[in-house]
């Protein structure tokens, strides 16, 4: 696709109008954004952005249909759905098998393209506005996991899922011999880059990064608040119980919820339901070591619920 279907309709005038509308939709007047919109795809069929923001003022309108149907555009002109309109499609539901490739998954794209547009000001919001604290959470895990298997706080090679900025490496560095992370964002690892704790850093999937290496070459694997960005679980807990030498920890956080099996939220983040992940580390061949409920983040002030966990390898 072309950089002007998707930013751009190439026609400034027309360009304009998304800033009118994105005024309206932060009002809350749905109906002007929709027309507004309306008025700027006939003109520009091709015009992605466009698209997706008719999605969302048709669904701020309650029009459900209306509003897949302008995702589904906007994910048409852009396969690689870098706004994130399959999953956006997938929240609201509808007919299987609906137009789109992708929907209901969350592409690299998507969230390259939203942590390197959010990666000057991430550490700030995540603490001051979120109060998050994922990395406090992991490590009090990890120290606990320790405890209970009577082993050491200390590992050799280890592994920062979707580093970030590397906020969880500042506390984890301190225990390991070596320490390497991967993430979508190039924008986010120029950040961690300049801690000076990593001895790599790659620009890649993590699920990819944990399958390419060695058969036992890790002690120790991380993901915080990571894996609120990957539905289907399996994959990464499969390539980290290959990674990781016996004795070995993968410790993460995620998001949950009381039901079963995965939910993705409102927030296009997914939650994890805690007998999901208990049941997918017994398939994997990996020991539960700790799975407590506990948040790392809170949204409108309100403690977001999730768990923290510490699987060890056989």
């Amino acid at each position: 696709m072309s950089a002007a279907a998707f930013d751009t309709s190439g026609d400034p005038v027309l360009d304009r109008r998304l800033d009118w509308a994105r005024a309206f939709l932060a009002e809350g007047d749905f109906a002007a954004a929709a027309e507004l919109l309306a008025e700027t795809v006939e003109a520009a069929p091709g015009f992605a952005a466009a698209w997706f923001l008719l999605g969302e003022a048709r669904e701020g309108q309650g029009e459900s249909e209306a509003a897949r149907e302008a995702y589904g555009r906007a994910l048409a002109l852009d396969p690689a759905d870098r706004l994130g309109a399959g999953l956006r499609r997938a929240r609201l539901g509808g007919a299987e098998g609906a137009e789109g490739a992708g929907e209901g998954v969350m592409s690299a794209a998507y969230v390259r393209t939203l942590f390197d547009q959010y990666a000057d000001r991430f550490d700030t919001a995540l603490r001051e506005k979120l109060a998050y604290r994922g990395p406090e959470l992991l490590l009090e895990a990890v120290r606990a996991a320790c405890d209970a298997l009577g082993r050491e706080l200390s590992f050799g090679a280890a592994l920062d899922l979707g580093c970030g900025t590397g906020l969880a490496g500042v506390l984890l560095a301190p225990l390991v011999e070596r320490l390497d992370g991967v993430d979508l964002s190039p924008a986010m690892l120029e950040k961690a880059r300049a801690l000076g704790l990593y001895a790599a850093l790659e620009a890649g999937e993590m699920g990819a990064a944990l399958g390419a290496m060695p058969a036992g070459g890790l002690d120790l694997v991380i993901a915080a608040d990571a894996l609120c960005y990957v539905g289907d679980l399996a994959p990464i807990f499969h390539a980290a119980r290959a990674a990781l030498a016996p004795g070995g920890l993968f410790a993460f956080t995620l998001e949950t919820h009381e039901g079963e099996g995965v939910l993705l939220r409102e927030t296009l983040r997914y939650a994890h339901a805690e007998q999901y992940v208990r049941a997918l580390a017994q398939d994997v061949g990996l020991a539960v070591v700790l799975l407590e409920r506990a948040s790392t983040r809170s949204e409108k002030s309100v403690p977001v619920p999730g768990l923290v966990g510490v699987l060890a390898a056989g």
